[in-house]
């Protein structure tokens, strides 16, 4: 008996060696491309790479449009050059899916995540919760808490907002705002009546609220809480009816040269550590279990309005072109 338990806790024990051995048997060479701040994709990578160490992982970093102009002439040319993708939003994902451009993981583990996060075929996955909310300066005295606030005379001609047509984050807002809020479009057409203005993109609302050249802007969340950390005259708040929110996906090209090493960096994306990670950056990370950065409320506090990733690419030239003839762009 003895002997016959000594034999099984060895092969218990191969067992284990076997598991940690494949988990770093991974390796080769992997190709990120990015719309991550240089120092988060530096960041990642490396946390990556404690894990995996025998990955070497190069990564293109550049904004959203640009990286996807990057791609569509590597498509072209037959060439593309990434195996994994992260950039800032699921609708940009929606596309390349249409297109038959993603490789599905299906062995990601998403169990510990809400139903209709993710890609529910597994070919994207969200990283993050960056919201949209409401920045104001503290010297104003009127102190918005809601959406319907902005339309106050309180607030006419000291708002300002990031034109959809720079910006992904905004376009996603504008869509998701205009699918949640009564009336649609006549909010926006009400914040043109209020004299709102809108152009450039969420660094030009930091840069004019903060200086106090407006009162007022619509933002996402990390840059108006982090500069007020750092003493700025800012305060962001989280509107009653809810924000939009972008999730900075993360998928797996189709052409990628190695799908083993770019499901592994999907893992580790998915895995505790992987979203402790977006907490050290200062973000709001996906998984629900994680703690919100300093400066923010309560996770369970925050509202994230509804949104479809599928609808909003069926609209996007709709919803662009219905911005512009509302704001004269």
């Amino acid at each position: 008996m003895k002997s016959m338990k000594r034999l099984v806790l060895a092969a218990i024990g191969v067992g284990f060696l076997s598991s940690a051995a494949l988990a770093q048997e991974v390796g080769g060479k992997l190709v990120l491309y990015t719309s991550q701040p240089n120092t988060d994709a530096q960041q990642t990578i490396d946390a990556f790479r404690a894990k995996h160490p025998k990955v070497d992982v190069t990564f293109v970093r550049d904004g959203t449009p640009r990286i996807l102009a990057k791609l569509r002439a590597e498509f072209e040319a037959g060439q593309p050059q990434a195996d994994v993708l992260l950039i800032a939003d699921s609708v940009t994902m929606e596309g390349l899916k249409k297109e038959d451009r993603l490789l599905a993981h299906e062995g990601a583990d998403t169990s510990a995540y809400p139903a209709g996060l993710h890609d529910p075929q597994k070919q994207w996955f969200a990283t993050k919760l960056i919201t949209t909310g409401i920045a104001y300066n503290t010297r104003a005295t009127f102190k918005p808490a809601s959406w319907a606030d902005l339309l106050k005379t309180e607030v006419k001609g000291q708002l300002v907002m990031p034109s959809p047509l720079n910006s992904g984050a905004a376009l996603i807002h504008a869509a998701t705002l205009t699918g949640n809020l009564e009336g649609g479009w006549k909010y926006y057409e009400s914040l043109k009546d209020n004299n709102a203005m809108a152009g450039g993109g969420n660094g030009d609302v930091l840069k004019s609220v903060a200086g106090g050249e407006k009162l007022y802007g619509v933002i996402v969340d990390y840059m108006p809480i982090r500069e007020k950390a750092k003493g700025a005259p800012i305060e962001f708040v989280f509107p009653k009816e809810g924000v939009s929110a972008v999730t900075e996906p993360v998928a797996i090209l189709k052409a990628t040269k190695n799908p083993e090493a770019a499901k592994a960096f999907i893992d580790f994306i998915l895995s505790k550590d992987g979203q402790d990670l977006a907490l050290k950056q200062g973000y709001i990370a996906a998984l629900p279990s994680v703690a919100l950065p300093p400066g923010y409320p309560a996770r369970d506090t925050i509202k994230v309005m509804s949104f479809d990733a599928a609808r909003a690419l069926a609209d996007e030239q709709k919803n662009k072109t219905t911005f512009a003839d509302i704001f004269g762009q």
